[in-house]
Formats: C-alpha cells, structure tokens, sequence
C-alpha cells in the first residue's frame, strides 16, 4: 500500500531528527504541514513501516517517552546510545533535546492561530 503524502512528509520530518535530539509528536506534524495532527503522526508512529527511520527520537509532549509499540525500555535504551538521558520516563534537559526543525517559528504552540473577527462581530462569549 502506497503512503499517503502527509506519510511521506511525516516519515522525511522524522529521518532528519539528529542523533540526540528528539521531537514531539506536535513537532512532527507541524513539519508535516498538519500541525493539529499530533495524533496521526502517532499511529504513522506505531505501524514503523519505514524501516531504518529513527522512530525512537519521536516522544509524547514535554518529553514523555510514549509507547514505542509496547517496548518503552527500547526506546529508552535507543535514546540512551545517543547520549540522551531520561529520568522517570521523561527526558532529562528536554528544553535542550527538543527539535523543532531547522527553523521553528517563534513563539509556535503546535496548534492553528486563533481566526480573526471581522469588525464589528464580537467572538461567542463576549
């Protein structure tokens, strides 16, 4: 079966992660194009079917190890070759370790900007 493009895009985000550096799930689909689709790059996550891709580098928001298909001791250890330490399943320093690419937009929160009001039209709520 063929991948899709955002498959393809996820699966190139991933491969240019370096060595000691990991970057969240949100990261990953921000490169992507799709920076909501935190979830898909998940399930792209857990079927590896790119074979020598570093999926290991690829973690659960603020550091959190996530699953690794059941096997989180591998990935600790993958990450731990690397040279990245990790504490309580968290890694340590992740300010330091985090990747977001080779130019992440400032101040990015891995979400869509809020839309803008028309004037004249209050937001619900207001």
């Amino acid at each position: 079966m063929a991948a899709t493009p955002f498959t393809a895009a996820v699966l190139a985000a991933v491969r240019r992660i370096p060595a000691g550096r990991a970057a969240t799930y949100g990261d990953i689909a921000a490169l992507a194009g799709r920076p909501r689709a935190c979830r898909a790059v998940g399930n792209i996550m857990r079927k590896g079917q790119a074979p020598g891709a570093p999926y290991h580098r690829v973690v659960a928001a603020g550091g959190r190890l996530g699953g690794y298909g059941g096997h989180p001791a591998m990935k600790r250890a993958l990450l731990a070759a690397e040279g990245v330490a990790v504490t309580g399943g968290r890694i340590r320093d992740w300010r330091l370790i985090r990747w977001q690419g080779p130019h992440p937009a400032r101040g990015s929160r891995n979400h869509a900007e809020p839309k803008p009001v028309s004037p004249g039209k209050r937001p619900p709520g207001n």
